[in-house]
């Protein structure tokens, strides 16, 4: 069986690498560029300094600022409509995880025709994507470098996950310069969305030696890091580390994909649209103690990776000990407890678990669900039980 290992083609890293966008534009050979970004970017003024860059650079731009969190259909029909009407022939996303995926949403059906829908799935597309550049302003969703892209859909209370190696960026840009303004809230969700992804990947069934050591290095970087980066935001070596951090744990759930936490993590964001780190982060606990029998020693890695002290203890031991090293990290940087705190109800478990079975993440989880134990897990979290 053959392994396929996607990346975007340029990855710029470091403090001030934002100004080289407009030189990294013109080798996409675009002329007008729409910004993709959210209304907080559009409205503080990050946008138009951006823009400012890419104009230095004789290029023309547009800025989108309609780019919701948890981003929709509309958000997309929007921007496509936005994109044809100012004669743009490239896309910049600008910010994090959803301004990425609205603008490879947008590219998608720029390229394709349609609507965003139809490409639910795995590589629906038929043409070339349209030349995108994504630059980064949060350490979490590593959107920036990915051929997933997750888009809600409003009629089905329904976060899409669309995976299509057409809609990888061509080129990424990390400045951790653009990163000081998160506030720790948004520090900590992205920063827990980027160890789901990378525990995800790492105990997934298309894991491989490539997305193991990228995986593992991640556990590690987040773990040291993103306590640091939450307890100060302006510490630019933490902001730095974690922004490579980030990556490298896309770099892993680009290739191995995912498991349980974002199927049902997905649910979460489409019927009540909360923050998906937040989501992540108190399933995760959750979720990895019921998949623990699925590969024990990989569990024993992650606890290890993640500082516990294993050595002497069996294989078993060793591996809880990865569960409470998740916990123990996601309190010290303020998570919410449980899903009754963000406001989810019961009534909803049975539906989101038959949707979480539908979605794409769940087919490379390490253990096997039935739909009644999808909704026992979401009670658990919900309850905020102890994980084992």
């Amino acid at each position: 069986m053959s392994t396929y290992y996607f990346l975007p083609t340029r990855n710029v890293f470091g403090e001030g690498s934002v100004q080289e966008a407009g030189t990294l534009a013109k080798t996409l050979n675009v002329k007008k560029i729409l910004i993709v970004t959210d209304a907080f970017l559009a409205k503080s003024g990050m946008a138009d300094n951006v823009a400012k860059i890419y104009q230095e650079a004789g290029i023309d731009v547009h800025i989108f600022g309609g780019a919701e969190p948890n981003p929709t259909d509309k958000n997309v029909a929007a921007g496509i409509e936005c994109y044809r009407e100012h004669g743009c022939n490239g896309i910049v996303s600008l910010g994090g995880g959803s301004s990425h995926d609205c603008a490879k949403g947008i590219g998608l059906v720029a390229a394709n025709g349609g609507n965003i829908r139809d490409y639910e799935g795995v590589d629906k597309s038929s043409n070339d994507m349209i030349p995108l550049m994504a630059i980064n302003t949060t350490a979490g969703t590593a959107s920036e470098i990915t051929r997933f892209c997750i888009i809600t859909d409003t009629e089905r209370k329904v976060k899409m996950a669309i995976v299509d190696w057409r809609v990888t960026p061509q080129i990424s840009i990390n400045d951790p310069e653009l990163m000081v303004g998160m506030p720790p809230s948004l520090t900590a969700a992205t920063g827990m969305d980027a160890l789901t992804h990378a525990i995800e990947a790492y105990v997934s069934t298309m894991a491989n030696p490539l997305t193991d050591a990228a995986a593992l290095q991640a556990i590690k970087m987040i773990t040291q890091y993103l306590p640091k980066a939450v307890a100060n935001g302006e510490y630019m070596k933490a902001r730095d580390n974690m922004a490579y951090a980030q990556y490298l744990a896309g770099i892993a759930f680009n290739n191995a994909s995912l498991g349980y936490v974002h199927a049902m993590a997905h649910q979460l964001g489409g019927f009540y649209n909360l923050p998906h780190g937040v989501c992540n982060a108190i399933l995760l606990p959750y979720v990895e103690s019921f998949n623990l029998i699925g590969n024990l020693n990989r569990f024993r890695d992650i606890a290890e990776a993640m500082g516990e002290k294993v050595a002497g203890l069996s294989t078993d031991e060793a591996a809880v000990r990865a569960i409470a090293a998740i916990r123990r990290l996601s309190k010290q940087v303020g998570i919410p407890a449980d899903l009754k705190s963000l406001g989810v109800k019961p009534e909803d478990f049975a539906i989101m678990a038959e949707n979480a079975k539908k979605d794409v993440c769940q087919l490379t989880n390490p253990r096997k669900a039935t739909k009644e134990q999808v909704i026992e897990l979401y009670r658990q979290a919900y309850e905020g039980e102890g994980a084992l």
